[in-house]
């Protein structure tokens, strides 16, 4: 696995480093072919606070997780965890996913912009590339994340489409015409 280590506000040190690189090779039994996967981590320090975020760009999924501790060591434990159990939870509906697809999904790595030159009620900002799936993938996707929407473009009728979960547990999908 590849890993892309970055620093927001402080320096990752070769401990820090080979820490979560260690940590890491434990989902390498997860992922077929894992040489060719790349993982981004971004630690980040707020006040007092150490936060670690680990994205996971895969042919047909994003796995992604974050988490905030006042040590490093146990952010780190926590997001590893967190990924490990997306990846048993949904590592059958994600091998199916890709058993039945016939096109190949890249991901590119996600671009994250904090803007803070905006002084209205925007906090952050952030800009993805919006993939064609159907909404099963979506959902899935969605549920991967652990987010309450997901923004995707319809491979069938090439429209931005939103897909989130209501209060009541189903879905609903808003489409741009």
């Amino acid at each position: 696995m590849e890993i892309k280590i970055h620093g927001d506000k402080l320096k990752i040190t070769k401990a820090m480093s080979d820490y979560i690189e260690e940590k890491l090779e434990k989902l390498d039994k997860y992922l077929e072919n894992s040489d060719n996967v790349h993982a981004n981590v971004i630690v980040k320090v707020k006040n007092h606070e150490q936060i670690v975020e680990i994205t996971i760009p895969l042919k047909t999924v994003i796995l992604r997780s974050e988490e905030t501790q006042d040590d490093f060591y146990a952010a780190v434990d926590k997001t590893i965890d967190k990924l490990e159990r997306q990846l048993r939870k949904n590592k059958t509906k994600i091998m199916a996913k890709q058993a039945k697809t016939h096109v190949d999904f890249i991901f590119p790595e996600m671009e994250y912009k904090d803007e803070e030159e905006n002084e209205s009620k925007i906090v952050k900002r952030k800009k993805i590339e919006v993939k064609p799936m159907n909404e099963e993938e979506a959902i899935l996707q969605m549920e991967l994340l652990g987010h309450q929407f997901y923004m995707y473009r319809d491979a069938d009728t090439d429209k931005a489409t939103v897909i989130y979960k209501r209060n009541d547990g189903n879905y609903g999908v808003i489409e741009s015409n």
